[in-house]
């Protein structure tokens, strides 16, 4: 096909005439080795074909390298030869054409060496010279087609089922990268060397696993599998990670993807830890970090001590000492151990009543009563607390709250019942065993983000309007509540809602009423309970006030404030109609714990 029709006609006139003289010459070619070669041929250096070709092309090369053939030979046996010599024919047309485009180079090597003798394995292939275009790099390496979102998926949700078999036996083209690859092995039986028997008894998974790849992931199981004291179970059970878990440890170190949720996350750390493979250790902590509230504040100090993350107790310190009252009466405050409560107790920067301090140590003592089987009655509840009964400053509580609260409950004894109340009464007070200085708390800062304040006429009219303001933070606080102004023509009373909201969110509100006493300061009103700022997300400040209509207004206004560490944004808000903005207008002040 190469030569034309024209060369084929001459190779039909020339093989009768040719067939005796290559059978004569055929004996010599073998034992001399050596391959002849003119214009016609050209030599491409193949550095290993027996490495790389299939074992028919291999006893072919055998055939055809112990021959010595010169190129009008060589066009003589493409005609006459049917037997062996086709084979070395079908040979050629075997070879992938990225070997044969290698010729140009290779032939003028081979010309100036003229005849060279060549070792029993053939390193030198010999090809006809082509007269087509030579093809380009990408014409002889096409881009391989990616493997379609469907095939990928599917085989995903393969391994994550847990099959234990791949249909394509060629699974590993319809990925390009080793992690992709590494991927299919997630939770796949296929290959898998070694299982593990997760959770506890009756509630146990067997998950499969590779050897080499946890190895790789974890110190722990490079030990377990290739240290010295070497596990050689082919079953291995572990009662004490839940399997959801595991599988979450296992995709991270096959699949380098962390996936966590706030059901799992706590588990994940503890396999984590366990395994030693910090960095998803860190994501734990991070996601943990980032869902921090009060309503799981005191479950996560009870973890983060047990794990010995000290950055992780410190975020669970300030959100307890800030939105102490929320914490406490938190589902997840019954679940934390002795220790953990007994340093909540003795904590000075508690931010709460110490009444809500009482009445959350009585509905430990009752979890950990049925957590004991023991029942719920008041020497119970007393036993359980043992010395952590004496860290309530019970001493501190308002008098109505003692007597219509701790002193009906029963825990205390009449003893200590009659002491206290002398406390609160006598002149000369008794000793108690109960601390009786007030904790400190929290000391509120304040941003104030104008420069000044002032007051005209028929200003500032209020009329059921909403002035509102945008805010954002680069630190973690919590808002306590708003400074407001009151009144520039003496002392007048004023009601006011306040509200604050993340993207149309409300997150606490509060209607309460504060009196001003005709100066330009500003005066608090406060929210329920603290509420929680994620940085670097904008919230909206919003206040309608009902009062007297001539008063003082904020002018020279910033767009941004730093108050010690934490540096706060201004912004206007779309949901001011009453004329508040950056520049001047209400909500001088936002009070805030840090």
């Amino acid at each position: 096909e190469e030569g034309g029709e024209k060369k084929s006609k001459c190779w039909r006139e020339k093989g009768r005439s040719a067939a005796e003289e290559r059978l004569r010459g055929e004996e010599k070619h073998r034992r001399s080795g050596t391959w002849h070669r003119n214009s016609d041929c050209s030599a491409v250096l193949f550095p290993s074909p027996l490495l790389l070709l299939p074992r028919t092309c291999l006893l072919l090369v055998n055939v055809f390298s112990a021959c010595t053939l010169t190129a009008r030979q060589l066009n003589t046996l493409m005609v006459d030869a049917k037997g062996r010599n086709m084979k070395c024919l079908t040979f050629f047309l075997m070879l992938p054409e990225s070997v044969k485009s290698k010729s140009s180079k290779s032939s003028k090597k081979g010309n100036a060496s003229g005849s060279s003798k060549l070792p029993p394995v053939c390193y030198e292939i010999i090809t006809l010279r082509s007269k087509k275009k030579k093809k380009m790099a990408a014409d002889i390496f096409p881009t391989k087609k990616q493997a379609s979102t469907t095939t990928v998926q599917q085989y995903q949700q393969q391994n994550l089922n847990n099959n234990n078999t791949i249909q394509n036996c060629n699974w590993q083209g319809l990925y390009s990268t080793i992690r992709e690859r590494n991927s299919v092995m997630f939770n796949n039986e296929l290959m898998a060397d070694v299982h593990f028997v997760v959770g506890q008894p009756g509630r146990t998974q067997r998950l499969p696993g590779h050897r080499y790849v946890l190895a790789v992931g974890s110190s722990v199981f490079h030990a377990m599998f290739y240290g010295e004291l070497a596990e050689n179970n082919d079953e291995i059970h572990i009662p004490d990670v839940e399997p959801a878990a595991f599988l979450a440890m296992l995709k991270y170190i096959y699949c380098d993807e962390i996936d966590l949720s706030a059901d799992t996350v706590l588990a994940t750390l503890y396999a984590a830890k366990k395994y030693i493979v910090p960095h998803l250790a860190r994501a734990c902590v991070n996601f943990l970090e980032t869902s921090l509230s009060a309503k799981n504040a005191c479950v996560l100090l009870s973890q983060s001590c047990l794990f010995e993350e000290p950055e992780l107790t410190q975020r669970c310190w300030e959100v307890i000492d800030a939105q102490a009252e929320l914490a406490l009466r938190s589902e997840g405050f019954c679940d934390i151990d002795a220790q953990t409560l007994e340093s909540i107790l003795q904590r000075e920067t508690l931010n709460a009543k110490e009444i809500v301090v009482f009445e959350a140590a009585l509905n430990w003592a009752e979890a950990e009563c049925q957590r004991q089987e023991l029942t719920s009655s008041t020497d119970n509840k007393r036993k359980v607390l043992g010395k952590a009964m004496y860290l309530i400053r019970i001493p501190t509580m308002a008098l109505d709250d003692f007597a219509n609260g701790a002193a009906q409950s029963g825990v205390l004894t009449l003893n200590e019942t009659n002491d206290i109340f002398l406390w609160y009464t006598a002149a000369k007070k008794p000793e108690l065993e109960f601390v009786s200085q007030p904790r400190q708390g929290l000391t509120p800062q304040r941003c104030h983000r104008f420069q000044s304040c002032a007051y005209r006429s028929n200003q500032w009219r209020y009329r059921g309007r909403c002035d509102s303001i945008q805010f954002a933070v680069d630190k973690r606080v919590f808002i306590a509540g708003f400074g407001l102004y009151g009144s520039s023509c003496g002392s007048a009373e004023y009601s006011a809602k306040i509200e604050l909201k993340r993207q149309g969110v409300l997150l606490g509100q509060n209607l309460s009423k504060y009196f001003s006493d005709g100066s330009s300061n500003t005066f608090p009103v406060w929210f329920e309970y603290p509420v929680q700022i994620e940085p670097d997300t904008f919230y909206t400040a919003s206040v309608v006030l009902d009062g007297n209509e001539l008063s003082y207004f904020g002018q020279e206004g910033m767009t941004e404030v730093q108050c010690g560490k934490v540096t706060f944004q201004f912004q206007c808000s779309s949901d001011s109609t009453n004329g508040t903005g950056v520049q001047g207008g209400q909500i001088p002040e936002l009070i805030f714990y840090a």
